[in-house]
């Protein structure tokens, strides 16, 4: 019978896990679970006579498809996909997916609360600042900053996004302005909210000369991989610039050092972007139907290791 296997360390939430055992028990298929794991061998065992694996943020590492010997697909139940090892999927014509939309409500709601959040000092007695009248550039315009973008707008924020892979009508037609480029969207932005995926273009790019750029009381919002951010620039921003905030779901490396200029700079314990009910619901289903689709079918519209 064919095996699918749903290993995650932070696990789905029940309604999902038992949303996927239909979905697979309807296409004949079996379902094993391996949740809150601690020990990489404990994966490497579970994997082994896997046909089809889900997981979250879990690392599909080459050691991983190594022990996968029956490993058709590999779907990440979300929009990121930079924890799966692409070229050892590839090498072994194994097709993986992500699933891209399902959190991005989830997410974009979160971008919006910190936003808040720092606008009103941490929620403390300390005068904040209102959002309304705002100025709020969106770096990357797919699902997640559009919808950062509808939300914003109607708080009463001007918007404006910088994306080179979406046609500036279509931007345009969203009601954003469109930024030349992104010294454009930085010097002109009270807000800056990252949805950038992290890949050798965009790992370590936001730095100091781009950050600088950022008008008094600029604050960047990263909902999106802590690798885009070059951590040693953002410390150096945060110590120079008294006025500038840094608000993030991915704590750095750094955090540690960075937590003495709070209340400018915030980190949740966690990466949190896709943490609801629904998000959880959504992604799971979608990663289980998108490979019933693949074995039954060949459906591949969401590869990412084409």
């Amino acid at each position: 019978m064919t095996k699918v296997l749903v290993a995650t360390e932070k696990p789905f939430a029940k309604a999902a896990v038992d949303g996927i055992k239909d979905i697979c028990s309807k296409a004949g298929y079996e379902v094993a679970l391996l949740e809150k794991y601690t020990d990489v061998n404990d994966f490497y065992k579970a994997v082994a006579d896997a046909d089809a694996l889900i997981v979250r943020s879990d690392k599909v590492t080459k050691e991983v498809i190594d022990h996968a010997k029956n490993l058709k697909i590999v779907v990440r139940a979300g929009a990121g996909f930079d924890n799966l090892d692409l070229a050892a999927c590839t090498a072994r014509k194994i097709v993986a997916m992500n699933t891209p939309g399902q959190n991005s409500n989830a997410v974009a709601e979160l971008a919006l609360g910190l936003m808040i959040y720092m606008a009103r000092t941490n929620f403390t007695p300390v005068a904040g600042t209102e959002l309304l009248g705002k100025r709020l550039g969106i770096q990357a315009f797919g699902h997640v900053g559009r919808l950062v973008g509808e939300k914003a707008k109607a708080m009463g924020m001007k918007v404006m996004a910088f994306d080179p892979f979406v046609p500036a009508d279509a931007m345009k037609a969203a009601g954003v302005e469109v930024a030349k480029d992104l010294d454009d969207l930085y010097s002109n932005c009270d807000y800056v909210s990252l949805h950038i995926p992290a890949n050798d273009q965009t790992k370590n790019s936001i730095n100091y000369a781009l950050l600088s750029k950022m008008p008094k009381g600029g604050c960047l919002l990263n909902t999106a991989r802590k690798e885009v951010i070059n951590e040693a620039d953002m410390e150096k921003m945060l110590s120079e610039r008294e006025d500038f905030k840094y608000v993030t779901d991915i704590a750095p490396a750094n955090d540690a050092d960075l937590k003495k200029f709070a209340p400018r700079y915030f980190a949740t314990p966690k990466k949190m972007g896709a943490q609801t009910k629904e998000a959880n619901f959504n992604a799971g289903l979608a990663a289980a139907n998108q490979i019933v689709d693949f074995l039954k079918n060949g459906v591949t519209k969401f590869q990412v290791n084409k």
